[in-house]
């Protein structure tokens, strides 16, 4: 693989990373209701998603969803369900940042990396991102080496966005500044889940 294959996957595999959404939501809520460490548990488990979606799409996943559009429909169908599941939870305030803050109530790492993990997989933006644009590159590079750095450039430039993420968000200054806003921020994000998981069942 040359460097300027290398650079334009590195170019699009960061756009991929920054562009708002669930998995943004999904982090942010673990590193302000958990703190530091429960939100890198969840950028790198999310990372570990990405990173196993890379692999699977040099299998030949990716041809193997593009052919098969009930298969696709219902990884898209799985993950609204998800979305919706988090959506509700969040609406409620349940396990949200403003019960966690309130209480004082420590989740686990467990919860934390199930959460971030199940939510990269079961992702259709993430699944359409392998298909339309990561699998352009498989083409350009068979050799083994080749193959590795197509897997661990998304896989590391996730976890390493996400672990910025983290880091902004879980300063006391602005933990702080969240904890009177904590269930307008809960009440936000549901609605947003709610509406983009709406939009993942139309469009599917």
């Amino acid at each position: 693989m040359t460097l300027t294959v290398w650079l334009s996957l590195l170019a699009i595999c960061l756009l991929g990373a920054m562009s708002p959404g669930p998995s943004l939501a999904m982090i942010a809520k673990h590193s302000l209701a958990g703190g530091r460490t429960h939100g890198l548990v969840a950028a790198w488990s999310h990372a570990i998603g990405i990173g196993l979606y890379a692999f699977v799409t040099i299998i030949g996943l990716a041809v193997v969803l593009e052919q098969s559009p009930m298969l696709f429909k219902g990884i898209s169908y799985a993950g609204a369900g998800y979305l919706a599941y988090l959506g509700y939870n969040a609406l409620r305030s349940k396990g949200g940042v403003a019960a966690k803050l309130e209480s004082g109530e420590r989740m686990s790492y467990w919860q934390s990396a199930r959460e971030a993990f199940l939510l990269s997989i079961l992702s259709p933006k993430i699944a359409l991102f392998f298909i339309a644009l990561f699998s352009q590159f498989i083409a350009l590079g068979n050799d083994l080496s080749s193959q590795m750095i197509l897997v661990a450039t998304p896989w590391i430039v996730d976890g390493l966005w996400y672990t910025f993420i983290t880091f902004i968000l879980s300063s006391p200054l602005v933990v702080d500044r969240i904890r009177s806003k904590a269930q307008l921020i809960d009440r936000l994000s549901g609605v947003v889940l709610i509406l983009l998981a709406i939009r993942v069942v139309v469009t599917a």
